[in-house]
């Protein structure tokens, strides 16, 4: 098959371009080197916190979450390209862009994947033996720190 000929002022949005290579590398393509990949790592993580940590989410649920990290990558980066267009409403046409119709889907997609996980924050359970470990840290903790000012404030003195 032949290339197409390249048309000199077509702008391109690179959609395709783009899940082609997610669909490749798959999370080797979100870079955590870039701001863009931190971002998306930070709400991976806070997903799975709000799921009850990752000791409690199942394979399934980790499999959804990575391709709604996927979905929000796509999304970003396509309302990022379109908001920089003058219009997205093709005149010659007088119909909208078919970038906007895919955006679109895709924003169902992501949806429907945050709705499958659940809109219910799930509490982490823990141990009260760890529970009451971590309280009697604490208050050893503020004992010493309070020892500490005592004895600077009678130095001072």
């Amino acid at each position: 098959m032949k290339p197409m000929p390249e048309i000199p002022n077509a702008t391109k949005h690179g959609l395709y371009t783009l899940k082609k290579a997610v669909a490749r590398l798959g999370n080797k393509v979100i870079n955590k080197r870039y701001s863009t990949g931190r971002a998306l790592a930070k709400w991976r993580s806070e997903i799975v916190t709000d799921l009850g940590g990752q000791d409690n989410i199942s394979t399934q649920q980790a499999a959804i979450i990575d391709l709604a990290v996927k979905s929000k990558f796509l999304l970003d980066s396509i309302d990022v390209w379109l908001f920089s267009q003058k219009s997205l409403v093709n005149k010659r046409k007088k119909a909208l862009f078919p970038v906007v119709r895919e955006r679109q889907i895709l924003a169902d997609g992501l949806a429907r994947y945050l709705q499958l996980l659940g809109l219910n924050r799930v509490q982490k359970l823990v141990d009260w033996r760890t529970a009451i470990q971590e309280d009697d840290s604490i208050a050893n903790a503020e004992t010493t720190q309070a020892t500490a000012t005592v004895k600077d404030d009678n130095a001072a003195d």
